[in-house]
């Protein structure tokens, strides 16, 4: 099972640029800081500090060498698993949060994927509760590049203080601009965060795994063929989910929900997407056949895998 999981092609389709960088990567960016000091910024109990932690990160990349530093040490990580296609979440409303100008650091992105073995698309991300016109904002900078490798626009951060029904004119802005649309929801929300994802657009959930309490919505997801970007050990991480024996994964999956396994933000949940396939396996029971068909449907819900 551990030769044919590593072996196996796999797209990684829910990956956030800014959590793959690791803390020795960050004590490279600044020396003057001890990396056992960066190492605690990684630790946090709730979803609001894991927040608090990534901004944190963040505000340490300070400038697009910094962006292209975290994308080659990433695109090598997924060469050596095997990852074929990835499509990369960049933090653009975090970027305009920050003050900075987000053209030179997409540029100096774009500039390091090149020549790496894996096909790279990217997904630009606003902030649930910095508001609409922000992330409208950071709708016009994905549509201005979609010649540029930018496949969809999307939504993250806090569910709660960022209701998706605000967003509803910025989907469709994105929309009619040929961008693809996902959102994060049902992660620490309810069911009704799910439906309203869905009422706004979302072709794909990231997370959703309060859709598991709820019949109606996997019927609605199943039959919508309308897959869930689960992330396991994020889920534990951030304590979406308190144990690991109640993640629901396994109860979506019988359920016929279509499912995309992920790492969500490798280095600050400790995890990779290898790690990830095998904790499927060893703690839920996944058989070989059952992840291959997870493994195919990374590919089959990309929004631009060339094949």
């Amino acid at each position: 099972m551990a030769d044919f999981l590593l072996e196996m092609p796999k797209a990684e389709l829910h990956l956030h640029l800014e959590g793959t960088l690791e803390p020795e990567t960050l004590h490279e960016l600044d020396p003057a800081t001890p990396v056992e000091e960066l190492r605690a910024l990684y630790r946090y109990t709730d979803f609001n500090g894991f927040l608090k932690a990534f901004a944190t990160v963040v505000k340490r990349l300070r400038g697009p060498e910094d962006y292209a530093l975290a994308t080659r040490r990433l695109l090598e990580k997924l060469a050596a698993q095997r990852v074929c296609y990835a499509e990369i979440t960049v933090a653009a409303g975090v970027v305009l949060w920050k003050g900075e100008e987000f053209a030179p650091i997409f540029d100096a992105i774009r500039k390091a994927a090149v020549g790496s073995p894996v096909q790279v698309r990217w997904i630009l991300d606003a902030v649930r509760q910095f508001g609409v016109e922000p992330a409208m904002q950071v709708a016009r900078l994905a549509a201005e590049r979609r010649d540029e490798g930018v496949v969809a626009f999307g939504i993250g951060g806090s569910e709660e203080r960022g209701p998706a029904e605000w967003f509803r004119e910025v989907f469709a802005f994105a929309r009619d601009s040929g961008l693809r649309l996902t959102a994060h929801a049902g992660e620490t929300g309810d069911p009704n965060s799910i439906r309203a994802a869905l009422g706004i657009g979302a072709e794909r959930i990231g997370h959703g795994i309060a859709a598991a309490s709820d019949p109606e919505l996997m019927k609605q997801l199943r039959d919508g063929d309308t897959p869930l970007e689960v992330c396991v050990t994020s889920n534990l991480a951030t304590g979406s989910v308190e144990r690991l024996e109640d993640h629901p994964v396994r109860r979506l999956y019988d359920a016929g929900v279509p499912l995309i396994l992920n790492t969500d933000d490798p280095a600050m949940f400790g995890c990779t997407l290898t790690g990830e396939y095998r904790l499927w396996a060893r703690e839920f029971g996944f058989s070989e056949m059952e992840l291959r068909g997870i493994a195919e449907n990374g590919f089959r819900y990309a929004f631009d895998f060339a094949g």
